[in-house]
């Protein structure tokens, strides 16, 4: 990173954390699983699967590791028979709501203009 006057670009940081953002949001799945984690609450892994329309287990099971990984949900594993785990966020993943909320805004006038069109 370059370095002015002991201190970070600004620029370089504004670019760096959008790129993070990005990588951290990509794929097809990500914001789906979040924004029904927020409708929803704490979910199992068969509700999740059922509220992302057309999710393979396995990818489902990929994007939550990276989820977690990233600090954005929880795993619980419940003491019950059988075993079932449940997904929940976290505080910090509540700072995407807004982001999640712009893009659904955007996606509904992008739609809406290339139907008029």
């Amino acid at each position: 990173m370059e370095i002015l006057k002991g201190r970070t670009n600004p620029t370089i940081d504004r670019q760096l954390a959008l790129k993070d953002a990005i990588e951290l949001l990509s794929g097809k799945w990500k914001i789906v699983i979040l924004k029904s984690l927020y409708l929803h609450g704490t979910m199992r892994f068969k509700d999740v699967m059922e509220t992302s329309a057309g999710i393979t287990p396995k990818v489902l099971s990929k994007e939550l590791q990276q989820l977690e990984e990233n600090l954005l949900i929880t795993r619980t594993v419940n003491n019950t028979k059988p075993v079932s785990v449940s997904y929940a966020l976290t505080d910090h993943a509540s700072k995407t709501l807004p982001v999640i909320n712009a893009l659904i805004e955007f996606g509904l006038i992008h739609r809406k203009k290339i139907k008029s069109k």
